[in-house]
C-alpha cells in the first residue's frame, strides 16, 4: 500500500499503457504538437492516426506544456491528498521538459518531489513509472523507491527502428544518428538513447528483417542470465509488425516477467515518423 501519499507525474512522452495509468492512478503532463493553425495536446485532443494523415501536408513540432498546465497538475495532486510527487521524465538530451518540471516542482512548497531523469524515451522512459508504481503497492518507502530508480535508469534500454530518418532530422532529434547513404544502401539503423538520454546509432543491418533480427539480437545480449526482467513492444504504424514481434519475443524469452505491448505517443510519432517499431528491456535482477 502506498502509505506516504505518494503521487506518480509522467510525461505523455513516456508512453505508459492507458490501463497502466488508470490501475496506478498516475497524473501525465500532456506534451504539445504545434500545426501552423491550432495546437493539440497529446494524448487528449489528436491522434496518432490523424497525425500520420497530415503528415504528407505539414510535419508538426512539438513543445513542452507551459508552466501554467504544469503548476494545476502539481495544484490538482495537492488536492487529491498527496503529500509527495515522484515525477519521471523522457531524457533531457531529448527534450527540455525535465528541466521545466524540476524548476516548477521546487517551487511547490507543500510538497515534497524528485524528478527522474530517465536518459530514455517512449516506454524506456515509461518502464520506471510502471516500476515505481509496483514497488509503491508492494509498500517500499519514498527514499528505497528514488535509489532503486537511479539504478534502474542503467539497466533499462529501447532499441528502435524507424521507416526513414526523415522526420528525425526535420525535428532536430537526430542526436548522434548519422544519416549518410542510408537510404540508398537501404540500411537500417537501430537507434537508442546513449548515458546521456542523446540518440545514437546502435547497429546497421541491410533491410527490415534483419533489422528487425539484429534487434532481437541485442535483447538477448542484454537480458543475458538475467533472473528478473520486463520486455516492451511499441510501435507507430506498424501494428502487424509489432504483434508479430511481440509473439517472437514471447517465445525467445518464455521467462519474462512482463511483456508491455503499446502504441507511441501522437509527440512521439511527429520526429519518427510512420513505420517505427521498437522493443524496450528492463533488467530488475540480474
Amino acid at each position: 500500500m502506498n502509505k506516504e501519499k505518494i503521487a506518480i507525474l509522467v510525461d505523455s512522452g513516456t508512453d505508459v499503457p492507458a490501463e497502466l495509468m488508470e490501475q496506478y492512478h498516475m497524473y501525465m503532463i500532456p506534451l504539445k504538437i504545434i500545426y501552423s493553425n491550432r495546437e493539440y495536446i497529446d494524448k487528449v485532443d489528436i491522434t496518432p492516426e490523424e497525425i500520420y494523415d497530415k503528415l504528407p501536408t505539414e510535419i508538426p513540432g512539438t513543445s513542452l506544456p507551459d508552466g501554467e498546465t504544469i503548476t494545476a497538475i502539481f495544484d490538482q495532486i495537492k488536492a487529491d491528498g498527496y503529500e509527495k510527487v515522484l515525477a519521471i521524465t523522457i531524457s533531457s538530451g531529448l527534450s527540455g521538459t525535465y528541466n521545466v518540471v524540476r524548476l516548477i516542482a521546487e517551487q511547490q512548497t507543500s510538497l515534497e518531489t524528485y524528478i527522474l531523469d530517465t536518459k530514455n524515451i517512449g516506454i524506456g522512459a515509461g518502464f520506471s513509472a510502471i516500476q515505481a508504481a509496483k514497488w509503491l503497492e508492494d509498500g517500499l518507502d519514498w527514499q528505497t523507491v528514488i535509489n532503486q530508480l537511479e539504478t534502474l535508469v542503467k539497466q533499462t534500454k529501447v532499441f528502435f527502428n524507424v521507416a526513414t530518418l526523415e522526420y528525425l532530422q526535420k525535428g532536430g532529434r537526430i542526436g548522434l544518428v548519422a544519416s549518410i547513404l542510408g537510404t540508398a544502401l537501404k540500411l537500417n539503423p537501430i537507434i537508442s538513447c546513449n548515458e546521456e538520454g542523446i540518440y545514437y546509432t546502435v547497429a546497421k543491418a541491410r533491410g527490415r528483417k534483419k533489422s528487425l533480427d539484429k534487434t532481437v539480437a541485442l535483447i538477448k545480449e542484454r537480458v543475458g542470465n538475467a533472473q528478473v526482467f520486463n520486455l516492451a513492444v511499441a510501435h507507430g504504424a506498424a501494428e502487424e509488425e509489432a504483434h508479430a514481434m511481440e509473439e517472437r519475443l514471447r517465445q525467445e524469452f518464455p521467462q519474462v516477467q512482463q511483456l508491455y505491448f503499446g502504441q507511441i505517443s501522437p509527440a512521439l510519432v511527429v520526429h519518427t515518423g510512420p513505420g517505427l517499431l521498437g522493443v524496450g528491456v528492463q533488467i530488475l535482477e540480474a
